[in-house]
């Protein structure tokens, strides 16, 4: 089985016990990182290509080191003008082990608790705009009071 996961903007082509190097993650060695845009999944015969992404697929990934790629020159000169400068870069990156690629189970777990605070927060924000409208005066008042303050002084 394989999969392709889209990971700081490039996409990889990973299958189970694959070690790919990756833009950096935000994570320690050892840790477990979950690669959540799965935009293709691969088993033999069978393709499944996500509209953008596969729904309930992820691919579970081992953070084995963070290191730096190799450095990259940048020169940049204008004729006759005697004007050069070199600059160096070097990327920072993470080496992730792929431990295994999942099609559905956990991510579906997962994805049921983050729908229902969504629901709660449309809630929170038809209720906000009374309040709102409620503030938008008071502070009208209180700019009216201000300018009467200083007219008098």
């Amino acid at each position: 089985m394989y999969a392709v996961v889209k990971t700081g903007g490039k996409q990889y082509r990973v299958a189970k016990d694959d070690t790919i190097l990756v833009e950096k993650l935000e994570a320690n060695e050892g840790a477990q990182v979950t690669l959540d845009q799965v935009m293709m999944l691969g088993d033999g015969d069978t393709v499944t290509v996500g509209r953008p992404t596969v729904a309930n697929a992820t691919v579970e990934a081992q953070v084995v080191s963070q290191t730096r790629g190799p450095k990259i020159l940048i020169f940049r000169r204008k004729r006759r003008k005697n004007h050069r400068r070199l600059q160096g870069h070097r990327q920072d990156l993470t080496l992730l082990k792929i431990t295994d690629i999942s099609t559905s189970g956990k991510p579906a777990a997962k994805a049921a608790p983050k729908k229902a605070p969504v629901a709660k927060k449309a809630v929170t924000k038809k209720t906000a705009p009374k309040a709102s409208a409620a503030k938008k005066p008071a502070a009208k008042k209180a700019a009216s009071k201000k300018a009467a303050a200083k007219k008098s002084a």
